[in-house]
């Protein structure tokens, strides 16, 4: 519907595609900068505004052109709110449960997914217009977003201690965990925060240099491995690798909306675990469950004929547990252990480089298929998925139930 309106061709749809990812890696990198000279809340007030227009422009586009334009204002928004979302999450969250309350991040977003899948398959048979529908929809998710900003979200009070505001900081502390938070938390805050105003502005490059790099590296390739795993590949494609195992088209959409349930409860179960059995428990448990997995589609995809119901298996149980562990755990600990020094640049480094390896499992998913076969993709995802394991045995530190002063000091930024 979408090519024939607009002459697109397979590449043309592609790019389109593909720009909402390049807009997310550029929203993604400079919004640290913005976090921390305009405040977490008010850069996530811009977002939602840009949802908003974004999204009724793409409805509305009247050239292929116009649909490039805002489809990549819409990806700045999206790679934004991944920087300011987990960032704002864990500096107001109390060390109990802010593995949790940052996976909310991400339930958001599986729920996101949900609702894509469940639109996208109403508003199919609406007509050669259906796909202005579906892309109108989150104009109404946003502007609810914008009101809740509005109306019901406090400012980060690490950033309000920052920029002098304690009263406005401890009363926001208050409100969030009660005398006992501010009892806890502050003191501490305050000690690190002095420290760290007698030094000045961070550049770029001092978050490769020293104890620092070392952290920023760690907490970038945890990114990187949440998405070179394969996940949006297996998203994407879904319904295309549904049909390439004997499904028919229409089984193939509701097959796709299962796949947004799964993701959808298993993030749930992950909110329940991270802060139970710890963060560095939920990525090994993720990795092996996902290597097993992408092993057995792998094999499959090397037969003349699919198991269509084996496929189904595998690929929920991948996604399942993907879902409960790096798809909400990786936003935690990039959260919690960079220093707040160089939380906002660092954070937004981590996620430009997760999105560029979305774009690039995006772009490059259907070239290794076509040329190689969906064997050859499962098990190049399969090998990531046991490299992930052994980067995160071997690097990623737990930090469950301390608070984010208490991990700096583990990762041994003393003072």
């Amino acid at each position: 519907m979408i090519k024939g309106e607009f002459n697109l061709g397979d590449s043309g749809l592609g790019t389109v595609a593909a720009l909402l990812t390049i807009g997310c890696l550029i929203g993604a990198l400079f919004t640290g900068n913005f976090t921390e000279k305009y405040g977490r809340k008010n850069v996530m007030i811009t977002t939602a505004v840009l949802y908003v227009i974004s999204a009724i422009g793409c409805a509305l586009a009247g050239s292929s052109a116009m649909l490039i334009i805002f489809r990549l204002l819409s990806g700045l928004a999206v790679g934004a709110t991944s920087v300011a979302g987990p960032m704002y999450i864990s500096e107001i969250s109390p060390a109990h449960n802010r593995g949790k309350l940052v996976s909310m991040n991400q339930f958001a977003i599986t729920f996101g997914i949900l609702l894509a899948y469940i639109a996208d398959f109403l508003l199919l048979g609406l007509g050669e217009n259906s796909w202005r529908y579906m892309l109108a929809v989150p104009a109404f998710f946003g502007t609810a977003y914008l009101i809740f900003l509005i109306t019901s979200l406090p400012e980060s009070p690490r950033w309000l201690l920052s920029k002098n505001r304690k009263d406005e900081a401890v009363n926001v502390m208050k409100k969030i965990g009660g005398q006992q938070l501010i009892d806890d938390e502050l003191p501490e805050m305050e000690r690190i925060l002095i420290i760290e105003k007698g030094r000045e502005r961070i550049q770029l490059g001092e978050i490769f240099k020293g104890k620092t790099g070392k952290i920023v590296l760690i907490g970038t390739l945890l990114a990187a491995f949440q998405q070179i795993t394969g996940i949006n590949a297996v998203i994407m494609f879904a319904p295309e690798i549904f049909q390439s195992s004997g499904s028919a088209e229409v089984d193939s959409m509701m097959l796709s909306v299962i796949v947004g349930l799964v993701n959808f409860f298993m993030t749930i179960i992950a909110l329940w675990l991270v802060d139970k059995k710890g963060r560095k428990t939920l990525l090994l448990w993720g990795a092996a469950g996902m290597t097993i997995s992408l092993g057995y589609l792998c094999f499959e995809f090397a037969k003349p004929v699919q198991n269509a119901v084996g496929v189904l298996i595998a690929l929920l149980v991948y996604i399942s547990f993907f879902a409960a562990s790096f798809a909400p755990v990786m936003w935690v600990i990039i959260s919690e252990i960079y220093p707040n020094r160089i939380k906002g640049v660092a954070m937004s480094f981590s996620t430009a480089v997760s999105w560029l390896c979305v774009f690039l499992v995006v772009y490059f998913a259907p070239v290794i298929q076509g040329a190689l076969g969906l064997n050859y993709l499962f098990g190049m995802f399969g090998v990531f998925s046991v490299c992930a394991f052994v980067f995160v045995k071997i690097w990623i530190p737990e930090t469950k139930g301390k608070t984010l002063e208490e991990i700096q000091m583990q990762l041994g930024f003393k003072e």
